[in-house]
């Protein structure tokens, strides 16, 4: 039976389709929401220079030992681990495909509120923010539970379609238009940005490295936020190289969605930073620098409405192609047990949506745990234990227990170009990778 449905696995319909699928993936609200502010309370340019070598060192490493498990078992992320060892191993496949699961259930509210913010962006958002009152007006939004759970299930509908049709006519045929679409607006609202009056205090603050202003918080940061923005220690790398052909390098390709994930958080600080400091707002304004104070910065631009828009149309697309690989994780594994594709879209969407519920309404002052909003309960348990849990395991997995599996699968086997770096990826897999991932768990363990 295992034979029958490997042999039906369904699989990209190209190298660019997976490339564009996976860098989907990894960028999200991480990329445009969290990463201008982390960056922005943590000294501009340094934090930069500081990331990005994070993600070449550390969020590569991982990123490639996910893509080896998944190619190599061809099969969702609890079956790979069966397949290639067994044993307890499964547990861990298990903890990705529960953290994706429990991850879309929130996601998805944010997901509807940025369809809202597009809509609001015509409907009135200008004139409230134009007077100050953008965060009552978010305010009042998220406490309106039917408001805030309908357009999550417009959202959750959009995602559920897309994987429903398949990785190639889906998933890989959406990402081909969505991820082009994400560099356009980027780069359509970077140059109103830029070209605002007194944007430049804000391109220096981000481009020019003060390393005076580096503490060990900066580094712990920076390295938290490499490894969060790339999707990984939940499975999703697991499945999308699951269904890739052996004739992909995958060192290349983890390098490319390495490097298309951070270019999209570069280029979202190009278009925050610029509009931030021309109308002198805080640079450290914190989460609600999205859907607070921003609609306050646009409202003071000619057009601002139609900026608006374009900047949460932004958003929802980095939402939505994240959305679409959180739920393949948890298809994935139910389409190999036998399931239909439409089954399992369906069914496990739906289950998502309803979790996402209590997260949906605990921000209006709904259900709270330990006196905290059930989507900051939700969110502690996967950024900072499921995740890191995660990525460590998958880490020591791929350098101590499938060493030679995962030689194979890199070098090729005269299939694809040798990958030279293998020794180094190996000492960042074994040992420099768990423990940065060690130390972003324990410092994390702050209720």
């Amino acid at each position: 039976m295992a034979n029958q449905v490997e042999q039906q696995r369904e699989q990209w319909g190209s190298k660019i389709g997976f490339i564009l699928a996976a860098a989907g993936s990894a960028v999200g609200l991480g990329n445009i929401w969290k990463f201008p502010y982390v960056t922005g309370t943590n000294g501009g340019g340094a934090f930069v220079v500081i990331y990005v070598a994070m993600v070449a060192c550390i969020g590569f490493s991982v990123m490639l030992a996910e893509l080896v498990i998944g190619r190599n078992a061809q099969l969702n992320a609890v079956g790979a681990f069966k397949k290639i060892k067994g044993g307890a191993w499964p547990a861990v496949g298990w903890l990705g495909l529960a953290c994706g699961f429990l991850i879309l259930s929130y996601y998805g509210v944010v997901g509807g509120w940025t369809i809202k913010y597009i809509l609001h962006s015509f409907t009135g958002l200008m004139e409230v923010a134009a007077a100050g009152q953008a965060g009552d007006a978010f305010g009042g939004f998220i406490s309106n539970p039917i408001m805030v759970i309908l357009y999550q299930a417009l959202f959750m509908f959009v995602t559920i379609w897309v994987v429903y049709r398949g990785v190639g006519e889906g998933i890989e045929r959406y990402c081909k238009v969505l991820m082009p679409g994400l560099f356009i607006l980027l780069i359509v609202l970077i140059g109103r940005s830029v070209t605002l009056e007194g944007a430049g205090e804000g391109i220096s603050f981000y481009l020019k490295p003060d390393f005076s202003k580096v503490t060990a918080g900066t580094v712990l940061a920076a390295l938290g936020q490499a490894f969060f923005s790339l999707s990984l220690g939940m499975g999703c790398m697991i499945t999308y190289g699951s269904y890739l052909q052996k004739d992909i390098s995958l060192p290349g390709a983890a390098a490319q969605v390495c490097f298309l994930d951070t270019m999209v958080a570069l280029l979202a600080g190009l278009v925050i930073f610029p509009a931030v400091f021309a109308f002198g707002v805080e640079p450290g304004a914190g989460p609600g620098l999205t859907f607070i104070t921003l609609p306050g910065i646009f409202a003071q631009m000619p057009g601002g409405m139609i900026w608006s828009a374009l900047f949460f149309l932004l958003l929802f697309v980095a939402a939505l192609t994240s959305a679409i690989s959180l739920l393949e994780v948890a298809c994935a594994y139910f389409i190999d047990k036998g399931w239909s594709r439409a089954k399992a879209a369906w069914t496990m969407g739906t289950l998502i949506f309803l979790l996402g519920i209590p997260s949906g309404i605990s921000l209006g002052g709904g259900l709270k745990i330990a006196g905290k909003d059930f989507m900051d309960v939700a969110g502690f348990f996967t950024d900072q234990i499921m995740m890191p849990l995660g990525g460590m395991l998958i880490s020591i997995f791929v350098g101590w227990v499938i060493a030679d599996v995962a030689k194979d699968e890199v070098t090729g086997n005269g299939r694809i170009p040798v990958f030279a770096g293998f020794d180094i990826w190996m000492i960042f897999v074994k040992f420099v990778s768990p423990l940065a991932i060690l130390y972003i768990f324990i410092t994390g363990l702050k209720w």
